[in-house]
């Protein structure tokens, strides 16, 4: 098992954004030396939900302040990205890195952020999956071209050159079954955020493994997932960090996503968040829907993470984590003082079993 960080930038806690960007960044820092194996950040624009619109340059910074830690977007939005521009750019923080990057794609599901760059959130699994094959074309030859119904790139060469790319160092976000389908055609990892009971999403998962070993003869590789993780000494915090800061979490991402929109009824790709929606407004409403998620992500003390994860394993089999713990206001101090205990008292457990 592989084991990273995944930092939203979240600002909640009321301070300047300046102060709060170079804080949530140097904790990417801190994880090499916790022996963290990905510095993975988000892409996200315009509100305080999470306010980090360019993981790449944000990685760059990172870049220079280590030596040995993977680098990953997690993940670079295609719509809302030329695809030249991502090649360019994955290829430079490459270069500097000295091999480091992990690409990680999206295709985003805020309408605000759709509406914020001029695009239709009706063309996201259009305009994502014509650029996702352009980006890996351009990454493994160096050449950029295009002539798509969205795209029209006239051949040029990239500079720097990029160098040593396959599709095992991308992958996708898959969170529903469109984007599934995607993923195992085109020969990609799959990035999964825990958003409940994880026996709901295995018919989705095996279809992916099984489609994705059909069409390139091998078995297809662990996916990953994205936990918002507590990791505290006490059952007393844990009820004290779940009610704090994991609840502000949890409707921060309903409102920002807009689970329940009726908008997304008439997108099939994003029955996922269909679902979500019809979630929060069954029987036991908001509340169960809130429970769910707590029980999807890793909450609890050492000791039961360690357990949760051999229980996941049970159900999803192999797979790798990139784990963010700071979200709902938490502080700083707060924030290290979890990764640290998470680096030094689960995660030579996760690795071992």
């Amino acid at each position: 098992m592989q084991i990273g960080i995944h930092m939203g930038y979240q600002n909640l806690r009321g301070e300047s954004d300046m102060e709060f960007f170079r804080k949530e960044t140097q904790l990417m820092v801190e994880a090499e030396a916790m022996g963290f194996d990905f510095a993975a950040c988000v892409e996200h624009h315009f509100t305080d939900y999470a306010a980090c619109p360019d993981p790449l340059q944000a990685l760059s910074w990172v870049a220079a302040k280590t030596k040995t830690i993977k680098l990953m977007p997690a993940a670079v939005i295609l719509p809302w990205n030329d695809p030249l521009r991502v090649v360019e750019k994955t290829a430079m923080l490459d270069s500097l890195s000295e091999g480091r990057v992990i690409l990680g794609m999206g295709r985003g599901a805020a309408r605000r952020e759709f509406t914020g760059f001029r695009k239709d959130i009706a063309d996201s699994r259009e305009l994502f999956d014509e650029a996702a094959l352009i980006i890996m074309d351009g990454l493994k030859t160096g050449t950029v071209k295009a002539n798509t119904k969205h795209f029209q790139q006239p051949e040029v060469e990239v500079r720097p050159r990029p160098e040593n790319w396959s599709r095992d160092r991308m992958l996708m976000v898959s969170m529903s079954p469109s984007s599934a389908e995607v993923a195992a055609e085109y020969g990609l990892k799959a990035l999964r955020f825990s958003q409940g009971d994880w026996s709901y999403s295995m018919a989705e998962i095996l279809a992916y493994r099984a489609r994705f070993e059909a069409l390139h003869g091998r078995k297809a590789p662990p996916f990953m997932i994205s936990d918002f993780v507590v990791c505290v000494d006490t059952e007393a915090e844990v009820a004290e960090y779940t009610d704090e800061y994991f609840a502000k979490q949890f409707y921060q991402v309903a409102s920002h996503y807009e689970w329940g929109g009726e908008h997304f009824k008439h997108m099939p790709s994003y029955a996922t968040y269909v679902a979500l929606g019809d979630a929060m407004n069954a029987a036991g409403g908001p509340e169960k829907a809130y429970k769910d998620y707590i029980g999807g992500n890793l909450i609890g003390t050492p000791e039961q993470l360690i357990e949760k994860d051999r229980m996941r394993k049970e159900t999803v089999g192999e797979y790798d984590i990139i784990a963010n713990f700071s979200y709902g206001g938490m502080s700083y101090e707060r924030v290290y003082a979890q990764m640290k205990r998470f680096a030094d008292k689960v995660m030579p457990h996760l690795r071992a079993s």
